[in-house]
């Protein structure tokens, strides 16, 4: 049995039509979706998606995607060729995040076998649990040193797909102290302070050039793999 969807195929629809028409802003549709604070990325990657696939891609699946080892070394040897970034590639195959596409390259150049896909569903469906905030940090960078496998570090850690998700997408958004266990609503840029707003910035532009360094060094050890995997003996 496939995940319940938490937004419905006509909401999605309606929201890339609103973004992409230029009627309402991500922030805008997220507030109205009531998302969390990485919902604005959320549509613009429906709206990728969308643009791309057309609506046949938000149309409820009875199954989780399953993807065969060819599909994927297709697209790996695609992404090393320079044919398209992670999010170009995920957008022309239909795959909903680009990090799957980031950790089957991840995979192939470490020299880790490339295998067939056939989800299972235990981390999906685990139950949260409770965590301090040093575990949720702990989780969050041992995920985020791993390609963002949500599922393997939710199997490896006991939890839930979800609680791994989520955590990880706050941390990079707002940094280690978004993990923190704080009750109520989260404030809105429009609610900080003008130094609090840009200390913020700071943090996410923060996370944003680590991101770019990382992306860096996996295309060095690509280059690097791929030297060694054709270079003559003895070379």
């Amino acid at each position: 049995m496939g995940r319940k969807a938490k937004y419905s195929y006509e909401q999605k629809v309606q929201a890339c039509e609103d973004y992409l028409n230029g009627k309402k802003s991500s922030s805008q549709i997220a507030a109205e979706l009531s998302m969390s604070e990485n919902g604005q990325r959320v549509i613009r990657e429906w709206a990728h998606q969308y643009e791309t696939n057309g609506v046949e891609f938000f149309l409820p699946k009875k199954h989780n995607a399953k993807y065969s080892k060819e599909l994927k070394l297709q697209i790996v040897q695609e992404y090393l060729n320079g044919e398209g970034s992670f999010e170009q590639l995920a957008n022309k195959y239909g795959i909903a995040q680009d990090t799957t596409v980031r950790q089957w390259v991840i995979k192939y150049t470490e020299g880790e076998e490339i295998k067939d896909y056939d989800p299972h569903p235990g981390v999906y469906m685990a139950s949260p649990r409770k965590t301090t905030y040093e575990e949720r940090l702990e989780i969050v960078k041992h995920c985020i040193d791993n390609g963002k496998n949500y599922k393997k570090t939710a199997a490896l850690y006991k939890c839930s797909y979800n609680q791994v998700r989520d955590w990880v997408l706050k941390y990079e958004e707002d940094g280690e102290e978004a993990l923190r266990d704080r009750r109520g609503k989260r404030k809105t840029d429009d609610e900080l302070s003008e130094v609090e707003q840009l200390k913020r910035k700071v943090a996410r532009l923060e996370r944003q050039l680590q991101e770019e360094r990382d992306t860096v060094e996996l295309l060095k050890k690509v280059k690097e793999f791929e030297r060694r995997r054709y270079s003559p003996k003895g070379d």
